[in-house]
C-alpha cells in the first residue's frame, strides 16, 4: 500500500509506531548488550560476547531510524548525506565484530580453552528468541503500511538478531550437554559470516527486508 492512499493522520500515527519500535530496541539490545558480554567474558563464551556486541551494533541502527521518524515527525524530512556517512560507519562496526570473534574463535580452538558454563547466557539468547521474532514482525508491519524502507531494512536487521541468538544458543546450550569445547568459537564463526553478509548490505545501503529472501 502506498503512503498516497493513508490519511496523513494514519501516516503519523505509523510513524510515530515505528519511532516507539526503534526507541524499544535501542533500550533493549543495550540492556541485552550489558548482560551478555558480561555473562560471556565472566564464562569464558567468545559467542555470546560477540552476540552482546552484536546487540550494541543493533543499537546504533534503531537510532538511526528513530533519528530519521523524529526529523520525519518534525520537519518532514531527514538529512540524507549524513545519514549514508552513519550508515557506513555502521557497516564497519559489523566487520569489526566478524574480525573480534573470528580472532577470538580461532585463539581459543589453538589454545583448548574451555568456556564455563552459564545459565545466565542460556537464559538471556531464549528471551532474545522470545521477543525478537515479535519486535521484527511489528517493525515489518508498519514498514510496508508506510513502504518505508528503512524501517524495513531495521526490521530485517532485527530478525537476523533472531538468527544470531538461535545459533548462539545452539553453541552455547550443546555445550552445556555434551561438554565439548570447540563448538562456542564455531557458534562465533557463524556470528561472524552473519556479521559480514550485515555489513555488506549496510555499506551498500540495501538493507531492505524481501520476502523472497
Amino acid at each position: 500500500m502506498s503512503t498516497e492512499t493513508l490519511p496523513a493522520a494514519e501516516v503519523e500515527r505509523l510513524t510515530r509506531r515505528g519511532l516507539r519500535l526503534a526507541q524499544f530496541t535501542v533500550g533493549y539490545n543495550v540492556i541485552e548488550g550489558a548482560v551478555a558480554i558480561t555473562a560471556g567474558l565472566l564464562a569464558g563464551l567468545v559467542s555470546v560476547v560477540g552476540f552482546g556486541i552484536d546487540s550494541g551494533i543493533e543499537s546504533i541502527a534503531a537510532v538511526l531510524v528513530g533519528m530519521r521518524l523524529a526529523a520525519r515527525l518534525r520537519h518532514g524530512h531527514a538529512d540524507e548525506r549524513k545519514e549514508r556517512l552513519v550508515l557506513k560507519l555502521v557497516a564497519s562496526t559489523f566487520f569489526l565484530l566478524a574480525a573480534y570473534v573470528t580472532v577470538e574463535g580461532i585463539r581459543s580452538l589453538v589454545n583448548g580453552e574451555e568456556p564455563e558454563r552459564s545459565l545466565v547466557s542460556i537464559g538471556l539468547l531464549v528471551a532474545s528468541i522470545i521477543i525478537m521474532p515479535i519486535l521484527a514482525a511489528a517493525k515489518k508491519r508498519v514498514g510496508n503500511r508506510l513502504q518505508d524502507n528503512l524501517i524495513l531494512a531495521d526490521a530485517a536487521q532485527t530478525r537476523i538478531c533472531v538468527l544470531l541468538s538461535i545459533s548462539t544458543l545452539l553453541g552455547v546450550g550443546l555445550f552445556e550437554l555434551t561438554g565439548a569445547a570447540w563448538l562456542d568459537p564455531v557458534a562465533g564463526f557463524v556470528i561472524a559470516a552473519f556479521a559480514i553478509h550485515e555489513g555488506r548490505e549496510a555499506w551498500a545501503g540495501e538493507l531492505v527486508c524481501d520476502d523472497d529472501d
